[in-house]
């Protein structure tokens, strides 16, 4: 009676390894034995594969845990660094009231001039009532200092003409004649995303006349006309050599222009980049790599135009011209073999003309230490944002997993359960 039941125990282990067809030749009497064997193995087959889908799931809990603190320490770090650098803003800020409150008349007579000179400027602008830049120079004159707040002009820095100063009105001449209306007249933003807001596209890539320049214009009664120009800082290429030391207006360390004995050129002034004055506020640190207008917008506009006392002279160094040259009588060349004859053109819309500063050269440098520590904090709370950001994305995905988690427990509980009851 009990031999049969000992064959079949003999026979049910040798079964989980055997070929399909040596199951073939398996007793039918022994079947229901090794179907039950395989019900226990599957079971325990089963529950392993819940406790490593469990702790798969752990582990990646725990790893979301990790990434969650490792961003939270770094806001906390970045929160600080912004606090610092604050309290840096605060105390510089005293002390350029100090230099202001001691040279009161100095800086009134200065801001009265300035004014004066940039007011003719945008004057010639809105003559060309249905252009961008008057638009544009419309919306600052009716929002005034809250014009820069909207979504609009926020990353607008200005017009081309607004943006430098020169010491001479034949100076501002030459420059405005050598770059065109067009270049004058140009807006200039610090981003790519400002540019993308002063004109957008429809489903059929037409412009949308309801948003942007064209709305605002429209809104005024000041239709806009025609095409204009956009410079975007951010995309140009920056000069990347030296700067003139202990210069406040950092103007560009150029080597001179050599003839081939080797001496300079007779009559040579400069270059046209390095004559053009910049506000303190646009010496630096207007785009995401710390540069000014002067290695961006004007270098990009000038390049290394050079600028000479006399026709004759000029001519006289057209072996080491190589991007330009202009004479104060009137002498144009507008690239290297490019001449520009005939007489000259009286493009309207100027550079101001400098009203030059009295204040000591302290005042500039902590103008310009300040505008680095501005920079600096701002690039501070990009990253704090851009830290929340990751956090707030991390945390959402740790509550996701963690529901998950919750519910495979919840799922998988009745079947341990059963299993262990089976056993």
């Amino acid at each position: 009676m009990f031999q049969p039941h000992s064959q079949l125990s003999i026979q049910t282990k040798p079964l989980a390894i055997q070929e399909p067809s040596a199951l073939m030749h398996v007793d039918p009497n022994n079947s229901f034995g090794a179907a039950r064997d395989e019900m226990h193995n599957g079971g325990l087959s089963k529950a392993e594969s819940a406790v490593n889908n469990s702790k798969k799931l752990q582990d990646e809990l725990q790893t979301l845990g990790f990434k969650i603190k490792q961003h939270e320490d770094n806001i906390k770090y970045l929160k600080t660094q912004k606090d610092n650098l604050d309290g840096s803003i605060l105390d510089l800020q005293v002390t350029l009231g100090k230099y202001c409150s001691s040279s009161i008349p100095t800086m009134e007579n200065e801001a009265l001039s300035k004014s004066r000179s940039e007011n003719e400027t945008v004057e010639q602008i809105l003559k060309y009532e249905k252009s961008a830049a008057a638009i544009l120079c419309q919306l600052k004159i009716r929002h005034g200092s809250q014009a820069s707040h909207l979504t609009l002009a926020k990353d607008v820095l200005g017009i081309v003409a607004t943006l430098g100063k020169v010491d001479d009105e034949n100076l501002s001449r030459l420059f405005s004649e050598y770059l065109g209306l067009e270049t004058m007249m140009a807006i200039v933003c610090k981003t790519y995303e400002g540019v993308k807001t002063l004109e957008t596209y429809d489903f059929e890539g037409g412009i949308n006349k309801h948003s942007g320049l064209h709305g605002l214009g429209s809104s005024i009664g000041r239709h806009l006309d025609g095409r204009f120009h956009i410079i975007c800082l951010e995309h140009l290429r920056a000069y990347a050599g030296d700067f003139v030391a202990d210069d406040p207006q950092r103007r560009l360390d150029l080597l001179k222009p050599r003839l081939p004995n080797g001496e300079c050129p007779p009559g040579f002034l400069g270059f046209a980049v390095n004559m053009i004055n910049v506000d303190s506020a646009n010496i630096l640190c207007l785009t995401s790599s710390g540069c000014g207008l002067r290695e961006t917008l004007f270098y990009n506009l000038f390049s290394r135009l050079q600028v000479y006392r006399t026709r004759a002279e000029m001519l006289l160094a057209l072996p080491c011209i190589t991007d330009g040259a202009l004479s104060l009588d009137g002498g144009m060349i507008k690239t290297a073999g490019v001449f520009s004859l005939g007489s000259r053109e009286d493009v309207e819309v100027r550079f101001p003309k400098s009203s030059g500063s009295n204040l000591p050269l302290e005042y500039f440098e902590t103008e310009k230490e300040l505008a680095e520590v501005n920079w600096k904090r701002d690039k501070v709370e990009e990253d704090i944002q851009r830290e929340q950001s990751l956090l707030n994305h991390i945390n959402y995905t740790f509550r996701i997993k963690k529901q998950a988690f919750i519910k495979y427990l919840a799922d998988s509980s009745p079947y341990g359960i059963q299993e262990s009851g089976r056993d």
